[in-house]
């Protein structure tokens, strides 16, 4: 990751490929139980999807995302076209399909325990690679920063799971594993919601001196010094350090912890979507090649911002966001 932090990331160019969809969000004052008939509080047609909502957060922080996707050619997927545009989203590289439907999902917020439940619809036909032609695939490609996937076209999954995957019994062991097994990521993050998220830095330069640290202890010892007074964004991270995981391996690396921003309950709306919204506000610090710390507390800014509006969409930040001025200036 370099480290200049004066690069100016506007109009960089940034490629997402995933989901793209329609979400129905109905607002209840509680849970239903089985049999139950009750009524919304609100409720609420918004663009949806992994990836769309991942890349409109990158819009409206100020670089040009182009989405690849599918949809059918009727009325929602026309809407989810028009959204995306509406925003600054590249939909020149999109697939739709004459016949079929447009994926959409219903989401019963939870105003009681502040929780979601989503109920999803895959849209049909599904996407499939010869949907996009080399050519344009690679005019898509042209130019761009950063490719996103989100996991959600599983023929590019199922590859990305064969390389990736881990059986590790800790989320910090299973962080140490994926450094091994892939050796050209610079950096994985796990978020954990409310808790916040753990980082793992590769250090391309190691120091033969450097000592070797049990991973699940050294995490423990960054835990003890988070400072649960604050409600703002912080992160600790460690020194460089040989990382060990038992029967894993060993890296050398950088641990970082970084705290979710705490919300109060009154001012807590939706979850959906939170994690797409750090996301996007991770592509954007790589982009503006924010130090590790910045990145991590500017994306729980981000994601925190969402929270206070119904749907994935509604909260996601401008770059000219008061919240913000600290991370832009």
């Amino acid at each position: 990751m370099s480290r200049d932090c004066d690069s100016l990331p506007e109009n960089t160019i940034v490629v997402g490929c995933g989901a793209a969809g329609v979400d129905f969000l109905a607002t209840v004052a509680t849970y239903p139980k089985p049999d139950d008939k009750i009524r919304s509080t609100s409720f609420k047609i918004q663009g949806g999807g992994n990836a769309g909502n991942a890349l409109t957060c990158t819009a409206r922080l100020g670089l040009k995302p182009r989405i690849i996707s599918k949809v059918a050619d009727d009325t929602q997927g026309r809407e989810i076209l028009h959204e995306l545009e509406v925003d600054g989203v590249d939909t020149s590289f999109m697939a739709v399909s004459k016949e079929g439907t447009s994926p959409f999902t219903y989401i019963i917020v939870d105003s009681q325990t502040k929780s979601r439940t989503c109920i999803h619809t895959p849209g049909f036909p599904p996407m499939k690679p010869d949907d996009l032609p080399e050519s344009n695939l690679l005019t898509a490609l042209n130019g761009a920063r950063i490719v996103y996937l989100d996991g959600r076209l599983h023929e590019t999954a199922l590859v990305v799971a064969h390389e990736a995957w881990t059986e590790a019994s800790t989320v910090s062991k299973a962080l140490v594993c994926m450094l091994l097994r892939l050796p050209n990521i610079k950096f994985v993050i796990a978020t954990l919601g409310k808790d916040g998220c753990i980082m793992l830095e590769r250090c391309v330069n190691e120091d033969p001196s450097a000592e070797e640290v049990v991973v699940d202890k050294l995490l423990e010892s960054l835990e003890m010094r988070k400072n649960g007074s604050t409600h703002i964004p912080t992160c600790i991270s460690s020194p460089v350090t040989k990382l060990h995981a038992e029967g894993i391996g060993t890296v050398c690396s950088r641990l970082y912890i970084g705290t979710a921003k705490n919300i109060p309950p009154s001012e807590l709306i939706d979850t959906t979507g939170a994690g797409d919204a750090f996301i996007g506000a991770v592509l954007y610090a790589i982009c503006a090649n924010f130090e590790p710390e910045k990145m991590l507390c500017f994306a729980a800014t981000v994601a925190a911002s969402k929270c206070r509006a119904l749907g994935a969409r509604s909260g996601l930040p401008y770059r000219i966001d008061p919240c913000l001025a600290s991370f832009m200036q």
